[in-house]
């Protein structure tokens, strides 16, 4: 790995060596391979956060709404995703899912999810009865449900090491243990400033997680948006009691809450994960219930649009936060979608922490918001899909920046 020297002037400074991160950085290697790049990370390497701590899952687009930036880069996104899967050797599987309804309703939501996933050209979508979804997962109870073809499963770790590499081959370089405190833009430069030194580029890409935020206010003054971290807790299914789930099984989520409820998700190194459930986290990157930040919790509670979502979602966050301390509670919302599931088949899985960005007024932002200032580009937010848009998203970012 090249190490870059403080003097040199970058074409290009991407913060942040997430999935989103690096596909920027790879996407202008890809377009402009005698320029420059350097991706600085304040981690010690890539994907540690939301990208090395997700469900795996290839998403298919069939949930977001029709013309949004979701639907356009998730259908985009897929195909470049299986592309780059294929061409490095990344473990991978479509796999395909269910949507699954259990109560009457639900079924609006379901013909709705479906009549999206049709307009953003899914092709194959189709509904299944209560004997049809028992032929694709006979443990399941439901009443009706969508068998969506095109998801899957894949090592996003994998391939943000892959992406890494591929980087670091096109002569990029990428430095650790970096912490940006300050962004100084000028006529034609942009200084970053870290820890450690001080950085200079022609242009630059932030896709800074869950300190989006933080980092795009070191542009701005407007400080329109704040990032309310959720935590979200995972169960495994233990080895014996895997042969319950053969392929993704997902509830019909609530329209209000821009989480896809409990799921059940085949591993692609293998396994079975059921969760998550989506719980305030207390610190930014807090993976346990009582890991504590107090700068971070303060931000969360004197933003005034914190407390507009606990006027609107505090019934539903009580009920989040007490299935997380509760394993029966937990595993009664599974066996809405698996009856047979006991406390018994379940040990404890991982955690991931999601980065939403929530507006002044208590709106939770749904739809990807990237943002730019002249020279940088601010990824404010980027919720799932986007591991599986990161490849789109990032040209995107670069087609924008340099004018395409």
């Amino acid at each position: 790995m090249s190490q870059p020297t403080e003097n040199i002037t970058f074409d290009l400074l991407v913060i942040g060596a997430g999935i989103v991160g690096l596909a920027s950085a790879y996407t202008f290697l890809q377009q402009y391979p005698d320029k420059k790049v350097l991706v600085l990370e304040k981690e010690e390497a890539v994907g540690k956060h939301q990208s090395g701590n997700n469900s795996g899952v290839i998403h298919s687009g069939v949930y977001y709404k029709p013309g949004s930036s979701k639907a356009i880069n998730c259908r985009k996104g897929y195909k470049m995703l299986l592309e780059f899967a294929k061409e490095h050797d990344i473990k991978h599987e479509v796999c395909g899912k269910i949507i699954v309804a259990v109560k009457e309703e639900e079924l609006p939501l379901l013909e709705t999810i479906h009549e999206r996933g049709v307009e953003n050209g899914l092709e194959g979508l189709r509904f299944l009865n209560s004997e049809e979804i028992k032929e694709i997962e006979p443990h399941v109870r439901g009443i009706k449900a969508i068998h969506v073809p095109q998801a899957g499963i894949i090592d996003y770790p994998g391939m943000c090491l892959k992406l890494e590499e591929l980087i670091c081959q096109k002569g990029g370089s990428l430095l650790f243990k970096q912490n940006v405190q300050q962004i100084i833009p000028a006529d034609d430069s942009v200084t970053v400033k870290t820890n450690t030194g001080s950085f200079t580029a022609a242009k630059v890409v932030s896709c800074a997680g869950l300190f989006s935020d933080r980092v795009s206010n070191m542009t701005s003054e407007e400080e329109d948006l704040r990032i309310i971290p959720f935590r979200g807790e995972y169960y495994k299914l233990k080895p014996e009691s895997q042969g319950l789930v053969k392929h993704l099984i997902y509830p019909v989520p609530d329209p209000n809450f821009p989480f896809l409820g409990v799921h059940f998700t085949r591993m692609i190194e293998g396994g079975i994960e059921a969760g998550p459930n989506a719980v305030l986290a207390f610190k930014r990157e807090g993976y346990k219930f009582f890991d504590v930040n107090l700068k971070d919790l303060a931000a969360t509670l004197r933003w005034p649009g914190f407390w507009k979502i606990v006027g609107k979602y505090g019934k539903t966050g009580t009920k989040e936060m007490y299935r997380s301390l509760s394993k029966r509670q937990f595993t009664k919302a599974l066996q809405g979608l698996i009856p047979e599931v006991k406390m018994s088949d379940l040990e404890p899985g991982g955690a991931g922490v999601r980065a939403q960005a929530c507006d002044r007024e208590g709106k939770l932002l749904d739809d990807f918001d990237i943002q730019r200032q002249g020279n940088v580009m601010h990824v404010r937010n980027a919720p799932s899909p986007a591991a599986t848009s990161s490849l789109a998203i990032g040209e995107s970012i670069i087609n924008e920046l340099y004018g395409h």
